[in-house]
């Protein structure tokens, strides 16, 4: 079954399932995609919940401590980090004291945890945006980070399919099964981890990696999109043309806020394309070697895939890592398969107890051996590029150090709701589903294997 031209692009190759899928598309309006985060400690992020009140008082625990408020944010058509610097404006604050467990779809619906530091839950009344509520639940330790986040729950709508309700169910049913007989959906990084009206985000990665800042800092700002705003594209194109900092600062929207960062720096020191990227925050700036090491990943991840061998089987060279109590991989406790311990080992993943996985590059992440090996060496040289180069000296900020991530990831709780009449699209039905996926995993994935969309970014993706 071919694959788009996009999503090639973004190193996803292949469908793990060959079942034919029911088309439509995602994401017509911000609530046919809602994300729910749940913590190791069982505490669930919920979009429609009645306000709860503070209980760090009754608990001991006040500001003098030292301690963090743990909130649940809420946000509708926001991308994180933009939502994450309007609270921090509000509430007075620099954006490093507001932590996060994950970042969240844009076009979406979203319920996550934040802690914010420094302030109560009668602060937060002072945050009044559009399309966000924060509600303060509990006094919080630590920082939050991806160490407390356990799984995201997600409900989705897809409209404007096609087919009857008879084949859309039969469809579905079909891939459902194809992934619980091999354990689990492919761990692709998803469409939005590469931009998804823009997927530039591993380009300018791959440029920074090879030290050519001004190249990157020009696909950032000049390299148009035919499926962004009209105005953001032109002004884009004049950049391109011209190469005037000072006259692209006039011309671009204000939306483009980051852009405009960088381009305040250019305009004044036209040549200082690693002062212009310093503009940006730190955790914006890492996306981009992150998501050139994200491409690879899809890359290795694909052409495993295209050559047969299992993602729920390991060979000698590959490997594996630990499962803890909570499902979860421990990708610090890792093996890598002998030919002796390849039967001691496919029994371990079998019984859940341990995944196979692969290298996210870097300059202190080896590759793997056997087959696998010869597949990431391959690709390596397809792309020209040595794991130090991951190492960036006039940057070392946003170095990538490398690390593994597992093959699969278990599709849990899938249920097929309904399919009913798509009132948004006459005459053509919605299915109505809802799962979860362990942390740094993808709805999208899961949603290309169902809809085998042609044409991602016209289907919502």
């Amino acid at each position: 079954m071919p694959v788009s031209k996009l999503e090639k692009s973004i190193g996803i190759e292949v469908y793990f399932t060959s079942s034919l899928g029911i088309g439509g598309r995602i994401k017509q309006y911000a609530e046919d995609f809602v994300v729910e985060e749940v913590l190791v400690n069982g505490s669930k992020a919920e979009v429609n919940l009645s306000k709860k009140s503070v209980r760090g008082e009754a608990l001991g625990i006040s500001l003098a401590d030292n301690r963090y408020l743990l909130c649940v944010l809420v946000k509708r058509n926001w991308d994180t980090f933009s939502a994450l610097h309007a609270i921090a404006k509000q509430l007075g604050i620099n954006t490093k004291h507001i932590q996060i467990a994950g970042i969240k779809d844009a076009k979406a619906v979203t319920a996550q945890h934040i802690t914010v530091e420094g302030v109560s839950a009668e602060d937060l009344q002072k945050v009044h945006l559009k399309d966000i509520e924060i509600r303060p639940i509990d006094y919080f330790r630590s920082k939050l980070s991806s160490y407390y986040l356990l799984e995201n729950h997600f409900h989705i709508t897809i409209r404007g399919i096609s087919h009857l309700e008879s084949i859309i169910k039969r469809r579905i049913t079909k891939i459902v099964e194809e992934l619980e007989k091999a354990c689990g959906v492919p761990n692709f990084f998803g469409h939005q981890r590469f931009g998804t009206i823009r997927p530039i985000t591993h380009l300018v990665g791959k440029s920074l990696v090879q030290g050519r800042f001004k190249e990157a800092a020009m696909l950032f700002l000049a390299k148009p999109s035919q499926y962004e705003h009209p105005e953001s594209r032109k002004a884009r194109e004049q950049l391109q043309a011209t190469g005037d900092f000072k006259q692209a600062l006039t011309n671009f929207p204000k939306q483009l806020r980051y852009e405009r960062l960088m381009l305040k720096r250019l305009a004044r020191k036209q040549d200082d394309f690693v002062g212009a990227f310093r503009m940006l925050p730190t955790k914006l700036r890492r996306l981009f070697p992150q998501a050139y090491q994200s491409y690879f990943f899809n890359k290795f991840l694909s052409r495993r895939i295209v050559k047969g061998l299992l993602l729920n089987r390991a060979e000698a060279g590959d490997y594996v890592v630990n499962v803890e109590r909570f499902g979860l991989p421990m990708l610090k406790m890792r093996r890598t398969v002998s030919p002796k311990t390849v039967a001691e080992i496919n029994k371990a993943i079998q019984a859940g107890k341990m995944r196979l996985a692969i290298p996210l590059v870097g300059f202190k992440q080896q590759p793997s051996k056997g087959l696998e090996g010869e597949i990431e060496k391959q690709i390596l040289r397809e792309e020209e590029i040595s794991l130090e180069k991951f190492r960036i000296c006039d940057m070392p900020e946003i170095s990538v150090r490398g690390g593994l991530r597992t093959t699969l990831v278990p599709l849990n709780n899938f249920v097929l709701n309904e399919i009913t009449k798509d009132s948004a699209n006459p005459s053509k039905n919605k299915a109505e589903l809802s799962f979860s996926l362990g942390r740094g995993s993808y709805a999208t994935v899961v949603l290309r294997e169902l809809m085998k969309p042609s044409k991602p970014v016209k289907t919502g993706f």
